[in-house]
């Protein structure tokens, strides 16, 4: 528990910068090495990270990517004055991406004489496929969404808050484990822990919105915040449990050991991408301004 502490407060001092200077290169500069590094883990929990053929594309995509947005949500690829990329024309060029890498996959499966398997090339994929577009929505979201410097941060904030206070709330009320929320995966994690993270998630995104109406120069809806925190709570507990899942699937505990007590890029941000996909979707519907 210690050394979860220690290294949570340094994570945190390390993220506050790139949080507070996110409108420059430093944010799509983070989030790049953290879709690499995490690309990695993945390879290496299913058995290809020797593959270069195979984790090449993918590499160059989650170092790439970002910036990629970045620079499309700026206008900056658009000529005669053609106004800024949108977050659902982001959304396109990433899945056309994906499909060529799909349609790259298969041929080099195809073509390897039985190196590489089925199973193993359409897990690579999918979890590939969703860890660069989760990752990659927190730019999305930071520059295409009204007030997206600010609002961008309800991803963490939903993550973060279900996370711990899931915790909490399954230790104090939780206690015995008499009611488990899905053992075969998680065995720690309650029901009680669950509704307990959701409820207060709700709370502090609500209190957010409160703080950025506030204090901001944007008019904040608190029902829009509300359902945000409850999408967000939800989701957050589907991620976490999904990188379980997949963790008990290959027979490892952590996907790597880069956060000392936390593992590594995907066990730490487990919850965040799933936010952050669910935010990036909601918003596209619903504005928070």
């Amino acid at each position: 528990m210690k050394q979860r502490i220690i290294t949570g407060a340094i994570v945190l001092v390390v993220l506050i910068p790139v949080l507070i200077f996110s409108w420059t290169p430093l944010l799509p500069a983070v989030i790049a090495a953290c879709s690499v590094v995490a690309i990695f883990e993945m390879m290496r929990c299913i058995g290809l990270q020797k593959s270069i053929v195979l984790g090449a594309p993918l590499y160059a995509l989650a170092g790439t990517l970002p910036f990629i947005t970045r620079f499309l949500a700026h206008g900056s690829l658009f000529a005669h004055g053609e106004p800024p990329a949108s977050a659902k024309h982001l959304a396109q060029y990433g899945c056309i991406l994906m499909i060529a890498i799909l349609l790259y996959f298969f041929t080099v499966m195809t073509f390897s004489r039985g190196k590489y398997k089925l199973n193993d090339v359409c897990v690579l994929f999918a979890t590939a496929f969703y860890i660069l577009m989760g990752f990659n929505s927190i730019v999305i979201m930071h520059d295409n969404e009204t007030g997206g410097r600010i609002v961008f941060l309800a991803i963490f904030i939903g993550a973060w808050i279900t996370d711990v206070f899931a915790y909490f709330c399954g230790v104090l009320f939780g206690r015995g484990g008499k009611h488990k929320l899905i053992p075969d995966v998680s065995p720690k994690k309650t029901v009680e822990g669950s509704i307990g993270g959701t409820i207060f998630c709700v709370i502090v995104m609500v209190l957010f919105g409160v703080v950025c109406h506030h204090f901001t120069e944007y008019s904040a809806n608190l029902l829009i915040f509300g359902i945000g925190g409850l999408l967000a709570a939800i989701v957050a507990q589907i991620g976490d449990l999904l990188m379980s899942y997949i963790k008990r699937t290959y027979g490892i505990k952590d996907f790597g050991s880069l956060f000392p007590g936390h593992g590594g890029v995907l066990d730490r941000f487990d919850s965040i991408l799933a936010v952050a996909i669910a935010m990036v979707s909601f918003s596209s519907f619903f504005d928070f301004f």
